[in-house]
C-alpha cells in the first residue's frame, strides 16, 4: 500500500444480498450530477495509509460489494462507479479526498465511511454543499442531527447508547463495584463515557477514576497502571482495536485481575483485538454486537454467513474473516444499494436523502434477527436495539436478548 491518494472505481450490479425493495420509478427520469441512464458515480474513502491502516479493510469491502453488485446486473440497469480514495485517518486530508471527490469527480454522493474523527471534518463541507454523506459508520451523536445537518446520514448505534447499557449491566451485576475507565480523547470515548456516566445517574460515583489518551499515543500502558493503582474492580475501555488489546495485555502484565472488564463495541473484533491481547488476557470481556459473526461456530450455517464468507472469498480473496471491520461496510453497502434501488429513475441528491431518512423495517444481511432499521426525517438513528455479550475465549456468546436504544440519547 503506497502512502499516496488511491483511487479504486469500482463498478456495482445488484445481487442476491443487495435489495428487494420495490424501486419508486418516477414518470421522467430526473438526474443530478454523477447519475445518468447508464451510471452511478459516488465516492468514499478509507485510511489506506498511515496508523490506522489496518481499518481499510472497511473500504476495500465497500469497493468489493459494489464490485459484486455491478457483475450482477447493476441498479436498476445502471453499474455503479464507486470511487475510494486514501484518507489516511487524518481529518484534514478526509476533507481534502471528499472535495475531490464533490468537485473533481463529480460524484452523486458520498458511501459514508467509518471513523468519527474523519466524518467530523467533512460534516459541514457535505451539508452546505447539499451532498449525502450516506450510512458512514460512526456512533457518535452529533451525526443525528437532522435539523442542522440534514445531509449527513449514520447508520451505527449511538455510543451514548451503548454506554448507557454497559452502566446498567455494570448495576444489576456489580452494584457495589469500583469502576476504572480508559477512553479515547474524541468523540467515541466522550460518548462512550458520557452513557455510562448517564446510565449510572446517582451511582455514578462508582467511577473511582478516569484517564484518557490521544490516538497519536504509542501505548496506554501508564493509564492502566493509574487505573490499578485507584483501586478499581472493573475495567472499561472506551477506545480502539489497537489500544484496547495493549490495555488487556498491560492489566495481565501488571498480574491486574479485574472482576469484569468492558470494551468498547468498535474494539471487540475477536480477530483485531481480542486474540491479539491473548485469550489469557481477553477472556471474559463484555462488549455489545448487532451484527452477526462470521466464525461464531453456532451460525456458521446461517445463510447470511455463507453468503458473507463466498462474497468475501470471491471479492476478498485472502482476507482474514475474523476481522470484523468488513461486516459494518457489508452492511453499510448494502443499504446504499437499497437506497438507490429504491430512487428508481429519481436520482437526486433530494430523493436519494428522502430514501434514506424514510426507512421502514428494513432487514439487512449479517445483521442479529429481530433488528431491522427504521428512521425518519426527524430522527435518523436507525439502529435501535443491541445485545450484549461476553468472550469465552472462541466467540462472543450473547448475555440475555436485545436491549432496546433510546431513540435520542
Amino acid at each position: 500500500m503506497t502512502m499516496r491518494v488511491r483511487r479504486r472505481a469500482v463498478l456495482a450490479g445488484l445481487g442476491s444480498a443487495a435489495v428487494a425493495a420495490t424501486p419508486r420509478l418516477s414518470a421522467a427520469k430526473s438526474y443530478d450530477i454523477g447519475a445518468t441512464d447508464t451510471e452511478i458515480k459516488l465516492g468514499s474513502s478509507a485510511p489506506y495509509s498511515g496508523p490506522a491502516s489496518a481499518y481499510g479493510v472497511y473500504g476495500r469491502c465497500q469497493s468489493a460489494y459494489f464490485n459484486m453488485i455491478n457483475e450482477k446486473g447493476g441498479i436498476n440497469g445502471r453499474r455503479v462507479t464507486l470511487i475510494s480514495l486514501d484518507n489516511a485517518f487524518s481529518p484534514p486530508k478526509a476533507l481534502e479526498v471528499t472535495r475531490q471527490l464533490v468537485e473533481s469527480d463529480k460524484v452523486l454522493a458520498i458511501a459514508g465511511f467509518l471513523g468519527t474523527a474523519a466524518n467530523t471534518s467533512i460534516q459541514k463541507y457535505l451539508n452546505g454543499k447539499k451532498v449525502p454523506n450516506l450510512f458512514l459508520t460512526s456512533g457518535a451523536e452529533r451525526f443525528n442531527d437532522p435539523k442542522h445537518f440534514p445531509w449527513i446520514v449514520p447508520l451505527y448505534p449511538t455510543y451514548v447508547g451503548q454506554g448507557e447499557a454497559f452502566a446498567k449491566f455494570i448495576l444489576s451485576k456489580y452494584p457495589n463495584g469500583k469502576i476504572g475507565v480508559l477512553y479515547v480523547n474524541d468523540d467515541l470515548g466522550k460518548d462512550f463515557f458520557g452513557g455510562l456516566t448517564k446510565g449510572l445517574g446517582d451511582h455514578a460515583k462508582m467511577i473511582v477514576r478516569d484517564v484518557s489518551h490521544e490516538f497519536t499515543d504509542p501505548s496506554v500502558d501508564n493509564q492502566i497502571i493509574d487505573l490499578k493503582g485507584s483501586g478499581a474492580n472493573i475495567l472499561v475501555q472506551f477506545t480502539y482495536a489497537k489500544f484496547a488489546a495493549q490495555g488487556m495485555r498491560k492489566a495481565l502484565d501488571l498480574g491486574w485481575k479485574p472482576d469484569l472488564q468492558v470494551l468498547a463495541s468498535v474494539a471487540s473484533s475477536i480477530g483485531g483485538a481480542l486474540i491479539p491481547a491473548g485469550i489469557d488476557a481477553s477472556k471474559g470481556v463484555v462488549t455489545a454486537r448487532w451484527e452477526k459473526l462470521p466464525t461464531d461456530p453456532t451460525t456458521i450455517k446461517d445463510p447470511d454467513v455463507v453468503e458473507y464468507l463466498a462474497f468475501c472469498k470471491k471479492y476478498m480473496p485472502g482476507f482474514n474473516v475474523e476481522d470484523n471491520t468488513t461486516v459494518p461496510a457489508y452492511i453499510n453497502s448494502f443499504m446504499i444499494a437499497h437506497v438507490l434501488h429504491a430512487c428508481g429513475d429519481n436520482l437526486t441528491r433530494e430523493n436519494i436523502l428522502k430514501q434514506a431518512t424514510s426507512l421502514k423495517d428494513v432487514k439487512a444481511p449479517m445483521v442479529l434477527p429481530g433488528i431491522t432499521f427504521s428512521n425518519s426525517s426527524a430522527d435518523y438513528l436507525a439502529y435501535h436495539a443491541l445485545q450484549l455479550c461476553q468472550f469465552d475465549g472462541e466467540k462472543l456468546a450473547p448475555l440475555g436478548g436485545l436491549i432496546e436504544l433510546n431513540s435520542s440519547s
